[in-house]
């Protein structure tokens, strides 16, 4: 539990800052050096204004200068982060080195599916230290070359760039974006080549489900709607993590 509590806390810290990404880099904003500000006055945030979760709370929301509302999006993700960390930890089972890897990845999840999922965009800048991130890790695990894992960044990117291809050749337009394939090459770095099957239908499985719940609440949908397939691969990898390949 102690480490539970160890990694909610760092969850709630690495939060705040994927909030602050997630607003920043579609801006082509400064992320590491520009001092955090409040979005209508400009106010540039004390220490105590960046407490996660607590600082929302105690300032009810609200811009501490103006008092403009700070919308909830920020706590939800930071409650979110930190949820992660609590779970690797609980699913890590005392070892320190497989939660340590398993919270790293849910946190760069987290960043690559609320950018897709609010921009349909995924730069390089975070796909690529996914495939760097997910060697590094399985080398570590594994004490060893991670040799499935090499096999399965190049078939995952491989892949998805050829059937993005056929799609473009044969409808003559895009069917999925350019960092689609990166993020699949970081999901066969993290699971190896023998997860990218059972990835990939829990991805289908959330885009099922998320157009079901479009037509349940009577939302029209049509063949030219757009998925963020990225957002749905993360939730794939992070299962498939979790749980392991589907075995027949």
């Amino acid at each position: 539990m102690v480490l539970a509590l160890i990694f909610g806390l760092l969850g709630l810290i690495f939060g705040s800052f994927i909030a602050a990404v997630t607003i920043r880099m579609p801006r082509d904003e400064d992320i590491v050096l520009a001092p955090s500000r409040c979005m209508s006055c400009g106010l540039t945030l004390r220490p105590w204004h960046l407490i996660p979760v607590f600082s929302w709370l105690i300032q009810r929301g609200k811009c501490a200068k103006c008092g403009a509302t700070v919308s909830p999006r920020y706590i939800l993700i930071e409650c979110a982060a930190g949820t992660i960390g609590v779970w690797a930890a609980l699913a890590g089972d005392g070892d320190l080195i497989w939660t340590v890897a398993t919270a790293v990845l849910g946190w760069q999840l987290l960043l690559l599916a609320l950018i897709d999922a609010e921009n349909f965009w995924l730069p390089d800048e975070l796909t690529l230290p996914l495939i760097a991130s997910g060697l590094i890790a399985s080398a570590v695990i594994g004490s060893g070359w991670p040799v499935d894992q090499i096999i399965g960044a190049v078939t995952g990117f491989s892949g998805l760039w050829l059937v993005a291809l056929a799609y473009r050749t044969l409808r003559r337009r895009n069917g999925m974006g350019a960092g689609d394939p990166i993020l699949f090459a970081g999901v066969g770095a993290w699971v190896g080549w023998q997860g990218l099957p059972t990835a990939l239908l829990w991805a289908c499985a959330a885009g099922f489900s998320l157009v079901l719940t479009f037509l349940i609440t009577r939302r029209k949908v049509s063949a030219t709607d757009r998925l963020p397939f990225g957002t749905l691969l993360a939730i794939g990898l992070w299962l498939t993590w979790l749980w392991g390949p589907i075995s027949g």
